[in-house]
């Protein structure tokens, strides 16, 4: 085993070597663009019926890990860290460690698995199953408990709608980032937003109470102020963080705010839709029943404009089957139900060619 960048990241392991009879356990990641989550559970025996709620040894959490963000050595040594966490929190090492699903974003080719696993390997032993998602494909287990069937749909900073049929043909639509089309995200709600504000106050755009309440949530005194503010630091989870003013000013009638909400719920939706006919989930007649994995802040209920009711609504007119779920686990659960998953269909795999 080698060590990443920072040696001193698993010093721990001389210090507090793990007992004898100590239990294997399976690490899940969740890596997004405004944190990283790594939890540590103990292996499941593949006897043994599947918690409704998995039971959680320890639980880290980093910064950024998207490699698109921040970099890829950035990314890496996140990674590294929350991992080196979680299993200094549960008193294990990489010795006890049987699999690692890593679930992040930004990983949309073969090739980026690829490059993460060979950087996997070199951190833990040969006997540790390694295996590298997209965050989406972690998102969706968290609904399906380790299932990969359905879809899911993120809506957060960023969006994306990844699904899979359960004999292993999976599909994608956005996830791309905002200049490519997310605008149903949380940064593609806030930046409409902010340009509705500067449209306004020039004359090419109507009168809005966005102006007015993002300039006090911003602490600014006038629409001219929000060029400098946006584009001193324009990452994507600083804008995203002015949803719940839009939200707020949809719900007290804003007009222009309304039509910023519909039009993201038309955008979700129309991901899901993208996703569910790539791959036939409704089957032939258009009403078979398939697992809607919601997941992301911007699904969350509000008190009169519930964005995730709007998008389910208007994903069900065309597949009434679709079953919405909001997850009672987090993502990083979903990651580790996937690690065990995988490296237990891999054992008995094993178990049958000796």
């Amino acid at each position: 085993m080698k060590r990443y960048r920072n040696g001193e990241i698993w010093d721990f392991e001389h210090q507090m070597p793990v007992a004898l009879g100590a239990s294997d356990v399976i690490l899940g990641l969740d890596g997004g663009t405004t944190s990283t989550v790594c939890i540590c559970m103990p292996v499941i025996p593949f006897s043994d019926p599947l918690p409704d709620r998995p039971h959680v040894l320890a639980r880290a959490v980093a910064g950024c890990s998207n490699h698109n963000s921040v970099g890829e050595a950035a990314a890496r040594e996140t990674l590294e860290q929350v991992m080196a966490e979680a299993l200094l929190k549960s008193g294990s090492n990489r010795s006890a460690v049987r699999a690692v699903c890593l679930a992040v974003s930004g990983v949309n080719h073969p090739t980026d698995q690829q490059r993460i696993l060979d950087w996997l390997r070199d951190i833990f032993p040969s006997h540790v199953g390694l295996y590298v998602q997209n965050d989406a494909v972690a998102a969706l287990a968290s609904g399906t408990m380790g299932k990969l069937h359905g879809c899911v749909l993120i809506a957060g900073t960023g969006t994306i709608a990844y699904g899979f049929t359960e004999d292993g043909r999976e599909a994608r639509a956005a996830g791309a980032g905002p200049v490519l089309g997310d605008w149903g995200s949380g940064y593609g709600i806030a930046a409409q937003a902010l340009t509705a504000v500067i449209k306004a106050h020039d004359g090419r755009g109507s009168d809005t109470t966005l102006t007015s309440s993002i300039l006090q949530t911003l602490h600014l005194s006038s629409p001219d102020e929000l060029i400098g503010w946006t584009y001193a630091d324009p990452s994507w989870a600083r804008i995203a963080a002015l949803v719940p003013v839009v939200v707020s000013c949809a719900e007290a009638g804003d007009e222009v705010a309304n039509k910023i909400l519909y039009d993201s719920v038309e955008e979700l939706a129309s991901s899901v839709k993208a996703v569910v006919l790539r791959l036939d989930l409704c089957g032939e007649d258009g009403k078979d029943s398939f697992p809607l994995v919601m997941v992301g802040g911007v699904l969350e209920a509000n008190k009169r404009w519930d964005i995730g009711k709007e998008v389910v609504k208007c994903i069900t007119k065309d597949y009434p089957g679709a079953v919405a779920i909001r997850p009672k686990v987090e993502p990083a659960v979903g990651a580790a139900l996937l690690a065990w998953n995988f490296f237990m269909k891999e054992s008995l795999r094993g178990c049958f060619k000796s």
